[in-house]
């Protein structure tokens, strides 16, 4: 990936940067933060994965996505060079974040928010020299990778650190957070962690349509209006408005609190708990949790709702699928059991035997039809979650029953 990015004048370094990894929020703190951006007036680039429908979601400038035509001539650009520059081509991560480099180098982005791929460290994104580093939450993701201990993991992680650049992280775990006080204190990396820097104030959830947070870090106070749902999300904003805050004595002076505030009401992140609202007054909830983090979080909404809801869940078979169904299956009525659009899926076949026998229990291999059973079950409120790829399926196919807007 460094041989091919040469080749190709290294765009990587042709714009500033933001480099956000973690297990769990990246996707999410990396939409906050590049929504703010573009609300202070920065022609803004943000990239990340995987997509829920369109491949073009992963590329977005100004938070529209790259046209088809114009990802497939950068593509063909990349492939090329790389067979004949470098003897091999790139794999399919390697070729997209490349295109994001060049997309963003050639339209002349202000900023290029990039999320990690996997890990940090040896992920392509980190050929990139981030301005500012940020760090979500920690959790054990992918150890065939990236190792067996949440410490291990989050040395990882805090590959995308750089010496003298500063770097905020919000890990709250102290096994993670010394793992990766460590590698700052190796690489000489200026380390802040934002639970110490943030104070929340009295926060509000307003019915489906989102939530009002406020909160206090070392340069003001924010009272702040948020469409993304769940108490999780919070930490999320914040560590994008700390990111905001340093971006603003950086370079980058008109991102201050009135826009602060516009891109964090402004952001919308399909399909991290997404509602949509269906005829009738019913609705589904769309969520990609999708490990035992992820599932803790939901369960820890749907608990705060206090509504009954009916389940459609579906999962990898690399993950936790016992550790998440025993903390979503008390919040639901019914569960329907299906299977992600992924080679990697876990047969829904297995899942039963994970629920202890309890009653209400349904198998559906198909997503389609699993939806359909999920909303003849009648309750108000179906959450389907599990898997990234079940909840881009899950979109199509109430697009084309109820017009579901595309996700980008």
């Amino acid at each position: 990936m460094r041989a091919l990015l040469a080749r190709l004048g290294d765009p990587q370094l042709r714009f500033p940067t933001v480099l956000v990894a973690g297990s769990n929020g990246k996707g999410s703190t990396s939409a906050l933060l590049a929504a703010m951006a573009g609300a202070a007036g920065y022609r803004t680039g943000l990239y990340t994965s995987p997509h829920l429908e369109r491949v073009e979601e992963r590329l977005q400038i100004g938070g529209e996505p790259i046209a088809s035509g114009r990802l497939g001539d950068l593509l063909d650009r990349i492939v090329d060079v790389a067979e004949r520059e470098t003897g091999a081509p790139p794999t399919y991560f390697e070729a997209l974040t490349a295109a994001a480099f060049l997309w963003f180098a050639e339209e002349r982005a202000d900023l290029g928010v990039i999320e990690v791929g996997l890990g940090g460290r040896l992920d392509a994104t980190n050929l990139c020299e981030p301005l500012l580093s940020l760090i979500t939450s920690i959790s054990l993701e992918h150890q065939e990778f990236l190792g067996d201990t949440l410490a291990a993991i989050a040395r990882e992680k805090a590959g995308v650190l750089r010496r003298g650049r500063p770097a905020i992280v919000w890990i709250e775990e102290p096994e993670p957070a010394e793992a990766v006080r460590r590698a700052a204190a190796e690489i000489g990396a200026d380390l802040r962690f934002g639970a110490d820097l943030v104070r929340f104030g009295a926060s509000a959830i307003e019915g489906w349509g989102g939530q009002r947070v406020r909160l206090t870090t070392p340069a003001g106070e924010h009272d702040l209006r948020l469409a993304l749902l769940g108490e999780h999300q919070r930490r999320n904003l914040a560590l994008a408005v700390l990111a905001a805050e340093a971006l603003a004595v950086s370079g980058f002076p008109r991102l201050d609190a009135a826009a602060i505030a516009a891109g964090a009401a402004a952001c919308r992140w399909p399909g991290r708990l997404e509602v949509i609202d269906l005829p009738g007054g019913r609705r589904c909830v769309l969520d990609a949790a999708h490990n035992a983090e992820g599932a803790e979080a939901l369960a820890r909404f749907l608990a705060a709702r206090g509504e009954p809801v009916d389940l459609l869940f579906g999962v990898l078979a690399d993950k936790a699928a016992g550790e998440m169904l025993a903390a979503l299956a008390p919040h639901a009525r019914q569960i329907v059991l299906t299977t992600p659009a992924s080679p990697r899926a876990k047969s829904p076949a297995d899942l039963p035997a994970l629920l202890a026998g309890r009653p209400g229990v349904h198998v559906e291999a198909d997503p389609a039809q699993a939806l359909d059973r999920a909303l003849a079950l009648g309750g108000e409120t179906v959450v389907g979650c599990g898997s990234i790829y079940l909840i881009g399926e899950l979109r199509r196919c109430l697009r084309k029953r109820f017009g579901v807007p595309a996700a980008g």
